[in-house]
């Protein structure tokens, strides 16, 4: 053992001394001798054997490519490994912690603090092993010090935009970063508007936006944009399935405006659940050539009696920002009318399951069902002292449900928690419903099909 801390604490200036990183283990656990010689045996073991439990780690790697045979892999086959096998697998790249440290950090401070709080894993005795007790934390850091910067752009229109970071919606809050937001909103002033992304609808988007977003921001919005359009609505009220690579059914590109007002009740449990924050909630209605005026009337008057301030036309894809000049002055008005407090839908001292409970509910669930493995895993987070995070569901953004083909506003549904984990250097714990994915595989007719490579002039063909 002697040996092992000789071999992990180096010689400076001939004296053996602990760096930054390890005095933060050291202090985890309670020790306060600051030389390495001054530890006794046992102290040196607790130091130096993190004593991981291989079952229990949680970190997978991450690459940004479709390949569903990477979603479980066996690892430690290899004679250096030493018998290590285990089981582990993949998740695409925006499904990393590590991003979404990214999008909710605040400053380089916190983000330091964040990524060395991150949890691969546990130790045999039951304690949460961190990216700072493996010593990696400073490492990630000087990774990382240049990324949380937002990348300034602008619009085709020369108007100014933040791209900054990319948590998968699904798996993560899909939100784009606080420092962007920060930044925007000092350089907007007192008086300037920011729009800001929360990425799918209100029961993915709006609901981590302001559950966990806005508790790590201290920002609250005024107004919420939610998007429809007459063809997907129409999806909603029972229309026939979209095949990719297939013309749309005529359904989608003809007047049908009972399909409409029975898709709008998606809608109506959106703007439901938004304005159950306490802010404004505008519907921007993109039309297509092929949309009606009784089309467009039937979504109007459905958000409209469900409680939005307003629903306005928007044709920004057709005609640039002079197609949503309407949109931007009621999102205006309804900021400058905002006049009840925010809510959050759950308090942070509530238990894992009453979190997840309360945000079932808001789909339309009467209930939830946890799977043994589900329950085992909210078990050990309540003891370890994780129960007070904000909770980040991981399900499909095509239903209120766990089942992508139940469209509408389902209700009766039992809600099925398959599996639990945690992001603690985000900070939130997030329930895997269903069959939700965390590596995505390829289509049945994959965009590779129409990619080619023009031989005579080297032009590259099917990415336009």
């Amino acid at each position: 053992m002697a040996y092992l801390i000789k071999c992990l604490v180096g010689l400076i200036k001939g004296n053996r001394t602990f760096n930054d990183v390890m005095y933060r283990r050291l202090k985890k656990l309670g020790i306060t001798k600051v030389k390495p010689d001054d530890l006794n045996l046992e102290e040196v073991k607790r130091f130096a054997r993190l004593d991981v439990d291989p079952e229990t780690i949680t970190w997978r790697r991450v690459m940004d490519v479709n390949d569903r045979f990477l979603r479980k892999i066996t690892v430690g086959q290899g004679p250096d490994e030493k018998g290590m096998v285990r089981e582990t697998g993949f998740d695409i790249s925006v499904a990393s912690e590590i991003m979404a440290v990214l999008a909710l950090t605040t400053s380089l401070a916190d983000m330091r603090e964040r990524l060395g709080k991150m949890v691969i894993g546990n130790s045999r005795d039951g304690d949460p092993v961190t990216a700072d007790d493996l010593g990696v934390g400073g490492a990630l850091s000087v990774l990382m010090k240049d990324a949380i910067n937002p990348t300034l752009m602008q619009t085709l229109e020369h108007t100014p935009v933040f791209v900054h970071a990319g948590p998968f919606a699904n798996i993560a809050h899909g939100n784009s970063s606080i420092v962007a937001d920060k930044i925007a909103l000092k350089l907007v002033g007192p008086g300037g508007f920011v729009v800001t992304e929360a990425g799918f609808g209100c029961d993915i988007g709006i609901e981590k936006f302001m559950n966990i977003k806005c508790r790590y921001s201290g920002l609250r919005p005024q107004c919420a944009i939610i998007v429809a359009t007459i063809r997907a609505l129409k999806m909603h009220g029972g229309g026939p399935p979209v095949t990719a690579g297939k013309p749309l059914d005529s359904a989608y590109v003809t007047e049908n405006v009972a399909l409409v007002e029975a898709g709008c009740a998606n809608l109506v449990r959106h703007i439901k659940n938004t304005k159950a924050y306490g802010v404004n909630v505008v519907v921007a209605v993109n039309r297509f050539s092929t949309d009606t005026n009784d089309e467009i009337g039937a979504v109007r008057s459905a958000a409209l009696a469900a409680g939005a301030y307003d629903a306005v036309v928007c044709t920004h894809h057709a005609h640039g920002g002079k197609g949503a000049i309407d949109l931007g002055i009621a999102v205006q008005k309804a900021c400058e009318s905002a006049t009840e407090p925010f809510k959050f839908l759950y308090p942070l001292e509530a238990s894992i399951e009453d979190k997840i409970e309360a945000i079932a509910t808001s789909y339309g669930a009467s209930g939830v069902k946890y799977s043994q493995q589900a329950e085992k895993q909210i078990k050990m987070y309540s003891k370890q002292g994780f129960s007070g995070l904000p909770i980040c569901m991981a399900k499909t953004q095509y239903s209120f449900s766990d089942n992508p083909a139940a469209k509408g506003a389902p209700t009766g549904f039992v809600l099925p928690i398959r599996d639990v984990r945690a992001s603690i250097g985000a900070g939130f714990i997030y329930p895997l419903v269903g069959t939700m994915s965390t590596m995505p595989g390829l289509p049945t007719r994959p965009c590779f099909y129409d990619i080619d490579l023009d031989a005579a002039t080297g032009m590259v063909k099917g990415l336009s």
